[in-house]
Order: structure tokens, then sequence, then C-alpha cells
């Protein structure tokens, strides 16, 4: 088939579907509701860097449709290979992201519970079930989704973040907070890059208050010994309008940052204006 033999062109080398992920800091991580991680980029290094050998798999150029955000011609892709290997867990959930990016959202749940069932510990798909379920503001069976997602897998930051964005939006915060102390204890840097699995897994970062969002996850990084992102995340606690922000005084947690001098500066009380005359 023709269109097979596409040359991958190398501006594609740099096209990530990731939006900006929590620790950037010039990002609002709120703006969002779900984030496909990176597709993977050493097939498509490959195929750019030999255009004239590189004969590029049905999967691949499913994963390109979908670095260009073509989502239909992704889902159509992807459904020739599901059809043709209709007990393949990857390409059923691949399926399902790309439903999901057209928020279909009832057919996507079906290919990724399709796949939980061609592959029952394929964490990925089990993990965007409850991606779904958050989405539709249904709390409780997204926490139940993550946690059968991390019985499958426990070596994966994201589903740990993921089980706390959820949490927080059930208002559980001191599970919240644990959840993203779990993340980042397994990786310190995920919050700076997001998730590093290749276009298969769904993290959802909207919240309904990103004052108290962002004071947990201050929290999170003081527990952690990340001063600076600690400090970060405060300031945008406060830029919220977070009312309790005098908590980093009594609250042991920021021990390491309640003396950090922007830390003192946030704290410190508005100074009152003059009256005019």
């Amino acid at each position: 088939m023709n269109r097979l033999r596409m040359a991958l062109p190398a501006c594609f080398l740099l096209v990530s579907l990731t939006l900006p992920t929590i620790g950037q800091t010039s990002d609002n991580p709120c703006k969002e509701s779900f984030v496909p991680p990176m597709q993977t980029q050493s097939q498509v290094s490959n195929a750019a860097a030999n255009p004239a050998e590189h004969q590029i798999s049905g999967e691949e150029l499913g994963d390109l449709y979908m670095a260009r955000k073509q989502y239909h011609e992704a889902m159509e892709q992807y459904r020739m290979l599901s059809e043709q290997n209709p007990h393949n867990a990857v390409y059923l959930n691949k399926l399902g992201i790309a439903l999901h990016q057209q928020t279909a959202l009832g057919a996507a749940l079906k290919y990724y519970e399709r796949a939980v069932k061609a592959d029952p510990r394929y964490a990925d798909a089990e993990n965007n079930i409850g991606t779904i379920w958050y989405q539709r503001k249904k709390y409780s069976k997204a926490i139940r989704a993550y946690q059968k997602a991390i019985k499958m897998r426990d070596d994966m930051p994201v589903l740990y973040s993921n089980l706390g964005y959820a949490f927080f939006s059930q208002g559980k915060y001191d599970d919240s907070i644990a959840a993203f102390r779990t993340a980042l204890a397994k990786d310190p840097q995920f919050f700076e890059r997001g998730s590093s699995r290749t276009g298969s897994i769904l993290q959802d970062r909207s919240v309904p208050d990103r004052g108290r969002f962002y004071f947990l996850l201050a929290k999170s990084f003081a527990e952690a010994g990340n001063v600076e992102r600690a400090v970060f995340y405060l300031r945008k606690a406060k830029e919220e309008g977070y009312a309790q922000m005098n908590e980093v005084k009594k609250d042991p947690a920021f021990a390491a940052v309640v003396k950090d001098p922007v830390v003192i500066d946030l704290l410190a009380p508005k100074p009152v204006e003059p009256t005019q005359p």
C-alpha cells in the first residue's frame, strides 16, 4: 500500500501529543483535561533519517496521524489493525485513545475494556478506563480503576499522579498528597517531564480548586526535599487566591522552605493602601 511508504518529515521529530506538563513554569496545568504522552521517537527518527530504506508499519502510521492530531485517520488505522489482530491489547488501547481524542468516551471505554480483557496485566488501558470515569466526574470509579492499574504495575508514577488527582477531586486531600508523594518518590522529576510512556496512557489534570491543589502539590515537593518546586507552587497557590497560606508556618512538612526569603515574602501581609484625603 503506497501510503505505508510515506517518509516521515523531519519536522515531525519534534511533534508531541503532550500538552504542557505540571512542572513547566509557564503552564497552567488545569487548562487541559486529558493528555496523551509523547509518541515513540526512535522509530520516527529512523524513518526520517533513512526515508528511502524505511517502510513504516501500520502502527507507526497510526502514531504519525496521532502526532499530527489527525485523530479520525488514526482511529481508522488502529481500527484496521485491531480487526486484523483482535487480541492485540496495544492496538485496542490506541484505538480507544483515538476515539477519546474525538470525545467519543463511550466507544473509547469499550476498547479500553477490550484491551484489558486481551491482556489482564495491561495497566495503561486500565488507567485509561479510570480517566474516562474521571472526566465523567465518577471519582470513586476512577479511583478503583487507578488502584487496579497500580496493582498491575506499581512502578509507574503516572498512575499515582492520576490517583492523586482523583482523590483531590473527591475532597480526600490526605490521600491525594500521599499519592503525589509516591509519584515523586518513584521519579523525583516526574512532574517536570510528565509520563515517559509512548502514546498509550492518558493523564487528566483538571481540578476544581486550583489554589488548594497548588498548595498540596507544594507540600508534596516540600516533603520530597525539592525546595525550588515547593516555592514555585506556593506562589501559584497564592496567585490563585488560596486563603490558608499561613498553614505553611504551622505544618512541619514545610520546615525546609518556611525560612526561604521568597516564602517569607509570600506570607507577608499586604501593606495597607493609604486612604485618599
